[in-house]
């Protein structure tokens, strides 16, 4: 069979058994799109021709929309990549794409794809210094970028440019390229050629650079499609910017893949009231948001469900139980949690017509090998560090890391670490503990900051915490939290006595919250937290024997004291 056929017959049984599990995870296999796959051509281009049902649909804030069909999006990309190609775009080469959520980032995608060179999306909140590393340590050769950006670029050579929607001084106009007439170029790709290279969020350290194939983001995207739970004909929104990963996983190749429709809501400032409207408006059947969004969520009025939404999900980060049931009592939905990283596709989920267990992750996905190794024997174990079982086969695994041989499916281990520490139960549920940077210990005892952090949401003035260790010369180390308020409650001892009895009410006494502030959290660009600069903060204060000024101790309150 062709390449497509073989990767339809694959997508089809997914779609068949997404209610059946067991069946799901036992009959599949992956798909062996041979020696040389290119999926913009050799499946988009495919579902896409003649095909006049909506692709993607962008509506704005001020009510203006578009909407490209999928066969009008072929055509839009192929003339997008002969013009790149005209403009020296060769097979190989890296293209910085630093665009908002616009047409022309989806026709883009397919363009570079089309011609063979390699994808390197940049979210457009950088600063200057940040695109200067990104643009010499990503190899960049070519940038397209929007006409408002160019000055970021002022500084920086050694690369072609390309504007979008307006003109800038030393750049080319992208919006030549539809009138394009040269045809686009046949390019030959091998299925293992580097075809995007996302950079991660940088929780702790300087962002890595993770290199997907031709395959790896492409095909390994039934997993995710599989997880949302899409059918042919769905609308689908994903609350995600163009840059991070998770808007390749939800916005390009988990729908397309499916051959759903992308609907897209663009907003200046986070409006639930209007996002809800959107999603009655749109007849959005399946609906992904990170765990902020959904808190923003609740804290409005979320009415009634809307009208065609049929799945909820949520990625980013572990989401709390209590948001799931606020959501559950409200639209009857259960929200399902995924889990991937950008380094992979979704592995581990919830999945559709599956029970949610409260706090759990999920279980392995189909054509997911999944080992739990203790860090310290190196063995398997119902408690460690998630790994991905190389020798069962991971063709959604990232190559590896620009510049840094050996890594991902490069690796000479059988197994490849996460970094994330989970737990299964006898069911085969995987619960997440945390990063193994952010878990730490008091007192002897193992402290998970995510099972803190849970409990501490559940109060209505936490929008949202961040645990740390606080060191301290008895127990080793205190935990803090760090908390940012919710509308309407003060930073005062009140508030700090609220959120401390009710901490010390919920967890048991070697997870108590001893010490907590009220501190706007550090985030990346992508919104993660930065823990690694709060434990630093911790570290400098204990170090210097100083005791940061805006901290609540249990101590200030004798009520706690006598509660034990």
């Amino acid at each position: 069979m062709a390449a497509d056929e073989v990767f339809r017959a694959s997508r089809d049984r997914l779609i068949e058994l997404r209610e059946d599990h067991r069946r799901a995870s036992a009959e599949f296999v992956w798909p062996d799109v041979g020696p040389a796959f290119n999926w913009a051509t050799d499946w988009f281009d495919r579902i896409a021709l003649g095909n006049e049902r909506t692709a993607l649909w962008i509506v704005e804030e001020d009510g203006s929309e578009q909407r490209v069909s999928f066969d009008s999006m072929r055509q839009r990309s192929d003339r997008v990549g002969a013009w790149l190609a005209a403009q020296g775009v060769r097979p190989g080469d890296h293209v910085m794409l630093m665009l908002g959520n616009q047409v022309e980032l989806w026709e883009s995608m397919l363009a570079v794809m089309k011609i063979g060179a390699v994808i390197l999306p940049t979210t457009t909140v950088l600063a200057a210094h940040d695109l200067a590393d990104r643009v010499e340590r990503g190899l960049v050769r070519h940038v397209i970028a929007n006409a408002e950006d160019a000055g970021k670029f002022a500084e920086l050579d050694g690369f072609t440019r390309i504007a979008v929607g307006g003109a800038a001084e030393g750049w080319l106009d992208y919006g030549d390229a539809a009138a394009s007439t040269d045809p686009l170029p046949q390019v030959a790709v091998r299925s293992d050629d580097p075809c995007l290279v996302y950079f991660t969020s940088g929780t702790t350290s300087r962002p890595k650079m993770v290199v997907h194939t031709r395959t790896s983001y492409p095909v390994g995207h039934l997993t995710t499609m599989y997880w949302i739970g899409l059918r042919p004909g769905d609308v689908h929104l994903a609350i995600s910017s163009p840059g991070w990963a998770k808007h390749a996983w939800s916005c390009f190749f988990a729908p397309w893949n499916a051959e759903a429709t992308v609907f897209v809501s663009n907003y200046r400032r986070f409006d639930p009231v209007a996002l809800r409207a959107q999603l009655d408006r749109a007849g959005v059947t399946t609906f992904c948001a990170p765990p902020t969004v959904w808190r923003m969520l609740i804290q409005a009025d979320l009415g009634a469900r809307p009208a065609a939404l049929r799945e909820a999900l949520s990625a980013g980060e572990p989401l709390n139980p209590e948001v799931i049931e606020r959501v559950r009592d409200a639209w009857g939905l259960t929200i399902r949690d995924g889990y991937g990283q950008t380094e992979t596709t979704a592995t581990i989920a919830n999945t559709p017509g599956s029970p949610v267990r409260s706090g759990s992750m999920g279980v392995p996905l189909p054509g997911v090998a999944i080992t739990l190794i203790d860090p310290i024997t190196g063995e398997e174990a119902d408690e460690g560090e998630i790994s991905l079982d190389l020798a069962q086969g991971a063709p959604f695994l990232m190559a590896g890391y620009l510049g840094v041989p050996g890594t991902g499916a490069a690796t000479e281990s059988r197994f490849y670490g996460t970094g994330d520490v989970a737990q299964r139960d006898g069911d085969g549920g995987i619960t997440f503990i945390g990063r193994t940077d952010d878990i730490f210990k008091s007192s002897d005892y193992k402290v998970s900051p995510f099972e803190v952090e849970s409990v501490l949401i559940e109060h209505p003035a936490v929008a949202e915490a961040a645990v740390v260790p606080a060191p301290d010369p008895t127990r080793l180390n205190l935990v803090k939290a760090y908390v940012a308020l919710a509308n309407g409650w003060a930073a005062d001892g009140d508030t700090a006595f609220a959120v401390l009895r009710h901490a010390r009410e919920q967890l048991p006494p070697y997870e108590r919250v001893r010490r907590i502030e009220f501190f706007e959290l550090p985030k990346t660009i992508s919104g993660k937290i930065r823990r690694v600069e709060l434990r630093q903060r911790e570290a400098d204060a204990a170090a210097a024997g100083e005791r940061l000024p805006d901290e609540w101790r249990d101590d200030q309150f004798p009520e706690l004291k006598a509660r034990g």
